[in-house]
């Protein structure tokens, strides 16, 4: 139960983070965004360093540099999906490989689950479709190009989420913070690499910093409840994070949640009191 609330706070945090990059991203180049993000998530994982403390053995420097590579790869590639479109058919693609690939893995690994479990995982798996997807999704039909990347994008998500998972138990924020730095360091050189693409409009300081205070609370949630619950449920749990993204933008920018959505949502209720009961 635990894991859970864990995992639901985790998914919750993802979701407002995303809203509020998402909004930084309107007004300057993502570069820009992620440059201000990644260093203030940074910047809280070395605040927690004393709380919570860290080690930093071969082992959690590997898996934590590992997951700050595929954390750094899912900002290209998420980014560069949602601009081709179509975001409605993308998203949900990209959700569920998030989703699925770490459920794969904790299965593989020997996790069990219970009966509850079993109808639980696949519910909130098409919940997580239903709530990342917007309307006309029938009749939009993306590219190939977009379907790869958004592929490619949910499985370097996915690779993040497993190589947390990796770290020793003992590690503390250890990976997190490898993991942010490197992500950082890859971040600021593509953009001192790319700066004269970058245009001359300024971020949104303020939005961009939170979003990356709530991506560093969101990894800590996540990497807590997969230590003290099943990655299998943790991941699918989080993967839910569109809900969060998509109620805040009903609430803040008046967009209507249509009925798919809503509907994804009562499901993804039902799955998680399943999951709760594994």
């Amino acid at each position: 139960m635990i894991a859970l609330l864990l995992a639901l706070g985790s998914s919750l945090a993802y979701g407002c983070a995303d809203f509020l990059g998402g909004l930084g991203a309107r007004k300057a180049h993502v570069l820009r965004t992620v440059m201000i993000a990644a260093p203030a998530s940074l910047a809280i994982e070395l605040l927690l360093w004393p709380l919570l403390g860290a080690s930093f053995s071969p082992a959690t420097l590997a898996w934590g540099a590992a997951s700050g590579v595929a954390s750094a790869a899912a900002f290209v590639l998420l980014y560069r999906t949602l601009a081709i479109g179509p975001m409605n058919v993308l998203s949900p693609v990209t959700a569920l490989v998030s989703a699925a690939l770490p459920v794969g893995v904790g299965l593989l690994q020997g996790e069990h689950l219970a009966a509850a479990g079993m109808i639980g995982l696949p519910l909130a798996l098409v919940a997580v479709v239903l709530v990342s997807a917007g309307p006309g999704v029938r009749a939009a039909r993306p590219s190939r190009t977009a379907l790869l990347l958004a592929f490619g994008a949910g499985a370097a998500i996915a690779l993040q989420l497993v190589f947390l998972h990796q770290a020793p138990a003992d590690s503390g924020v250890g990976p997190l913070i490898v993991g942010r730095a490197v992500a950082s360091a890859i971040t600021l050189t593509a953009a001192g690499l790319m700066h004269r693409r970058l245009g001359a409009e300024r971020p949104a300081y303020a939005m961009s910093a939170t979003a990356g205070v709530l991506d560093s609370v969101a990894n800590l949630l996540f990497l807590i409840a997969a230590r003290s619950g099943d990655l299998a449920v943790v991941a699918v749990i989080v993967a839910l994070y569109p809900a969060g993204t998509v109620l805040l933008a009903r609430k803040v920018l008046g967009e209507r949640l249509h009925r798919g959505q809503l509907i994804g949502l009562g499901v993804a209720a039902v799955a998680v009191s399943l999951l709760a009961l594994n």
